[in-house]
Formats: C-alpha cells, structure tokens, sequence
C-alpha cells in the first residue's frame, strides 16, 4: 500500500469516501445526489482543498482504495463531530473491497501525525457506535466527548 498527501485533485476521490462513510454498513442510505444536496455533510469536501485542509490517500497498484482528512468547521458552520473552530475534523473512508485489510488504519495514523506535525492539539470526528471503525478510533486513543443524534462525538488529545 502506498500512502500520498491529498491534493486539490483529489476532490472526487473525497467525495466517493465521504459517500462510503455515510454508507458505512453496505446499505445505500445516501447517493452521491443525496449528499450533496445535504449540507450539513457535504462540508466535509465543499471547496475543497481550501487553506487548512490536510489529508492522507492510499493506493494498491495505483488504484485509490482510501482517505481520510481534516478540516477545520466553524461553530456557525459545524460538522457532526464539531468540537470548536480550532479542531480539525476528520473523516475517513474506505472502498468496500479493501476493508478489514489494514487501509483505514493506516490512513487514519498518517492523518494524525500530519495533525500533529501542523501543531494542532486535538482532532475530532463523529461515528455512529454501531460501526466498528469505532473500535479503530478508541484503539488509537480516540474517546467520546459528547453525543451529536445517534453518533458519539470523539476527540484525540495530539
């Protein structure tokens, strides 16, 4: 597996990842169309890469098989794992095929030492409990901070 910095031409990509992570359990609750028409999630990638936004891509044979990234939302603005204006919030997704093999891991601990390089102190996200990428989070540290719905709000102290 090869891990890339995400650059501004990776927007489809995000917004691929970004569907798979609302479609986490394998049932397609959203579409691509429905995401986008839903604004409260399509922030997550909107505009994206603005200044401030980082993330990490993995590759098998060249092929684009997963994401994660961060950008910072504002309280006027939040994401559903909104802490405050000065914690990036991540998210992260992983082709169906490829789960269960090591890529969300490794996207995710990529993500978090470029957190940490750019001297951010903590970084959130939201994840319904149900989905086991939850157990992931809490086995790098990650802990719950708060409930947004049906989804707990989890924070990594950097």
């Amino acid at each position: 597996m090869h891990l890339r910095p995400a650059t501004a031409d990776d927007f489809d990509l995000l917004a691929a990842m970004l569907l798979e992570a609302f479609n986490w359990d394998g049932q397609r609750r959203f579409t691509l169309d429905q995401l986008k028409a839903e604004d409260h999630a399509w922030r997550y990638v909107d505009g994206w890469m603005r200044a401030g936004d980082f993330g990490v891509v993995a590759e098998l044979d060249s092929r684009p098989v997963g994401a994660a990234w961060a950008r910072l939302l504002t309280a006027d603005r939040p994401g559903y794992g909104y802490v405050s204006d000065d914690v990036p919030e991540l998210s992260i997704g992983v082709s169906p095929d490829t789960r269960g093999q090591g890529v969300g891991r490794a996207v995710l601990t990529a993500l978090v030492d470029a957190a940490r390089e750019a001297a951010y102190e903590r970084i959130s996200l939201s994840v319904e409990p149900e989905n086991r990428a939850a157990e992931l989070y809490r086995s790098l540290g990650f802990r719950a901070v708060g409930r947004n719905g049906g989804s707990d709000t989890m924070v990594l102290d950097l």
